[in-house]
């Protein structure tokens, strides 16, 4: 797999069409280095505070949708919001999906550090297009783990890291694994798979039962990614930091709110009672939780624009001198 660098590529931009009555804003398609994503900018003219938006794991789109069962376009909503606010983004597929499906041609090619070199490019990207006056790394998920990498890397105005995990994936595997929820005559071939991907060793035979989880071609990724550890990775930051975190997400705990707060005693930190891991808010059981992955409609968290917002809006942009 190649990972595209801080190099001049030919791209392409192209107008898309704006949701039916967002009259505030411009969406154009963009298409560099293999990767495509949306750019969207406020109507009103000059430079405009930028975010990247990093999509979390598994096979998500710009919108934050996935062929495993996620179609809740939250991803897509806080584009539509921002430019409401006079705030740019730029959101795009990762790679293997939608647009930049051709970037994988095999799945035991797939290394973590191929997401992040995506992330970077689309980082200079921004900062070197006209109408930018500065960028914001935000990351959903596992794509928190990743804008925190990049930010550290690159001239970045600051972080959101909206329900990102705190401890290594490794870890929460384990914990998962261990639950009593996961059939108990799988547990310990699970866990013994899982130590010795840990250990940077593959595991030729993995019974059909674990294929989705350990498969052979997925393997090599899992070992470049179990030891990453969020919260060490958030230390090494030394920019503004907003952490926002949900009451009702089923996939990242409070733990990992805690431990995030931890690494950057600084940050700002908001946590939002009925926020799911979708970002949307759920008055109901685990069951309508889990119906908001497939509901496009729901409207995103109350509180979570403002926070998102004001803190981008409070945020100086680093001196270009």
């Amino acid at each position: 797999m190649r990972i595209f660098h801080a190099v001049l590529l030919l791209f392409s931009l192209s107008l898309a069409a704006a949701p039916a009555g967002a009259r505030d804003m411009l969406a154009r398609e963009v298409v560099f280095g293999g990767l495509a994503g949306t750019f969207v900018t406020p109507a009103s003219p000059g430079e405009h505070k930028t975010v990247v938006m990093v999509a979390g794991s598994g096979p998500t789109d710009r919108n934050g949708n996935s062929k495993l069962g996620v179609d809740a376009d939250y991803l897509e909503m806080l584009a539509d919001a921002f430019a409401g606010k006079g705030i740019a983004s730029l959101r795009y597929d990762k790679r293997g999906v939608g647009g930049s499906k051709a970037l994988v041609t095999a799945e035991a090619d797939l290394r973590f550090s191929d997401f992040v070199g995506d992330a970077t490019t689309w980082a200079e990207w921004a900062r070197a297009h006209d109408g930018v006056s500065c960028v914001f790394m935000l990351g959903h998920s596992e794509g928190g783990l990743i804008a925190t990498i990049v930010a550290d890397r690159k001239d970045i105005a600051g972080l959101v890291l909206l329900s990102s995990p705190g401890r290594p994936l490794g870890a929460v595997l384990h914990d998962q694994l261990s639950r009593p929820a996961f059939p108990s005559d799988l547990r310990e071939t699970a866990l013994t798979t899982l130590r010795s991907l840990e250990e940077g060793n593959r595991v030729a035979d993995v019974t059909p039962k674990l294929t989705n989880l350990f498969r052979p071609s997925v393997q090599p990724f899992l070992i470049s990614l179990l030891n990453v550890d969020p919260a060490a990775e958030l230390e090494k930051y030394n920019g503004p930091v907003l952490i926002v975190s949900g009451g009702q997400d089923l996939q990242v705990s409070k733990r990992d709110f805690a431990l995030l707060r931890k690494a950057d005693p600084d940050a700002t930190t908001v946590r939002i009672a009925k926020m799911n891991h979708v970002l949307k808010d759920i008055d109901g059981d685990r069951a309508a939780n889990l119906a908001s992955y497939r509901n496009p409609n729901l409207p995103l968290a109350a509180g979570l624009v403002p926070a998102v917002t004001g803190f981008i809006s409070d945020t100086d942009c680093p001196n270009k001198g």
